[in-house]
C-alpha cells in the first residue's frame, strides 16, 4: 500500500496529468485490459466461459459454500465485474483498496468453513480473466499483438501477487503450460455442475440458456468441451471469426441486450460500458 500511494502522489512522473485524463493503477491496470472490461460484447463473451469453468471446476463447492452464486448466479457474475472495473478503471488508491476488500471476503469465507480456499482454485480463477480476456479480445476486436498480449498477462500476474497467491508462473509460456494442465486436472462433471447449470436455465429461461451453451462450445478451451458435453457448432463458430469486422466497437450488440438477456440484466449490462483508450 505505502508503494501504490507513492505511485499516486508521483503520478505525473508515470502518466502525465491532464485535465480529463485518469490516472490508472501503474501495475494492475493496461489499456488493453481496460478495452476489454469496458466492452459489454467481451464482458458478455466472459459470462459465457466463466459460467461455465464455475460449473465444471473441481473446487466448485467453496462456490457454493454461501449459497450466494446458485441462488442468484447472474448477479454474482455482474459483481466480479463491478469488481474487476474497480481495479482495473480505478485509480490507485482505490483498485488498490478493491483488491484488499476481496482478500478480507476470502478470508471471512474460509474462516466461516474453518479451512482455506486451495490455492490452485485461486489460480484457476485467475488464469480464466487471463485466458478469456485474450479469447473475448480476439472476438471483439482482433487478436492482441505481442505487446499487448504481454500487457495484459503482466497485469493478471500483478493481480495475483496482490491476492498474495502462491505458484503463480513467471512468464507467458510457464503460464500457458500451467493453464493447460490444470485444465486437465482441476475440472470435472459433478452434481454441482449440474445444479449450477440448472440455475442459469432459471435465471436466463430455456432458450437463452440454448444460446449460452452454443456459445460456450466455441470459447471454450478444448480440454473442456468433453467435461462439459459440449460440441462446437460451425455457423457459431463462424459467425465469432467474423464478428470483429462488423462495425461498432466492443458494443456491437447493443440493440440486442434485451433479446439476450433478461431485462433487469441487460440494463446492468449497458451501465458496465466504459469509453476505451486510444489505441
Amino acid at each position: 500500500p505505502r508503494l501504490y500511494s507513492l505511485f499516486a502522489k508521483r503520478g505525473s512522473l508515470l502518466l502525465p496529468a491532464t485535465e480529463g485524463q485518469r490516472m490508472y493503477h501503474p501495475t494492475v491496470s493496461s489499456a488493453v485490459t481496460r478495452r476489454i472490461w469496458g466492452s459489454p460484447d467481451a464482458i458478455l463473451l466472459f459470462f459465457a466461459g466463466g459460467a461455465a469453468e464455475f460449473a465444471a471446476i473441481k473446487a466448485v463447492d467453496w462456490l457454493f459454500f454461501t449459497g450466494r452464486l446458485p441462488g442468484a448466479p447472474v448477479e454474482r457474475f455482474f459483481e466480479t465485474v463491478r469488481f474487476a472495473q474497480s481495479v482495473f478503471f480505478g485509480d490507485p488508491a482505490g483498485a488498490t483498496e478493491a483488491i484488499e476488500r476481496i482478500n478480507r471476503i476470502h478470508r471471512r469465507v474460509e474462516e466461516a468453513r474453518g479451512e482455506e480456499i486451495p490455492q490452485w482454485a485461486y489460480r484457476d480463477m485467475l488464469f480464466i480473466l487471463i485466458d478469456y480476456g485474450e479469447r473475448a479480445h480476439e472476438v471483439v476486436f482482433g487478436p492482441m499483438t505481442e505487446a499487448e498480449r504481454a500487457s495484459h498477462f503482466g497485469v493478471g500476474l500483478a493481480l495475483g501477487h496482490a491476492m498474495h497467491l502462491s505458484g503463480l508462473p513467471s512468464t507467458y509460456a510457464e503460464y500457458r503450460d500451467q493453464r493447460h494442465q490444470q485444465l486437465l486436472e482441476d475440472y470435472a462433471r459433478g452434481p454441482l455442475t449440474d445444479e449450477l447449470y440448472a440455475s442459469y436455465r432459471r435465471a436466463l429461461g430455456s432458450w437463452r440458456y440454448r444460446l449460452l451453451r452454443l456459445v460456450q462450445a466455441s470459447v471454450l478451451p478444448e480440454e473442456l468441451r468433453d467435461v462439459l458435453r459440449l460440441k462446437p457448432y460451425p455457423l457459431v463458430d463462424e459467425l465469432l471469426r467474423r464478428y470483429r469486422f462488423v462495425p461498432g466497437g466492443g458494443n456491437k450488440l447493443r440493440p440486442l441486450h434485451n433479446v439476450l438477456l433478461p431485462g433487469r440484466f441487460a440494463k446492468q449490462l449497458r451501465q458496465l460500458e466504459r469509453a476505451p483508450d486510444a489505441r
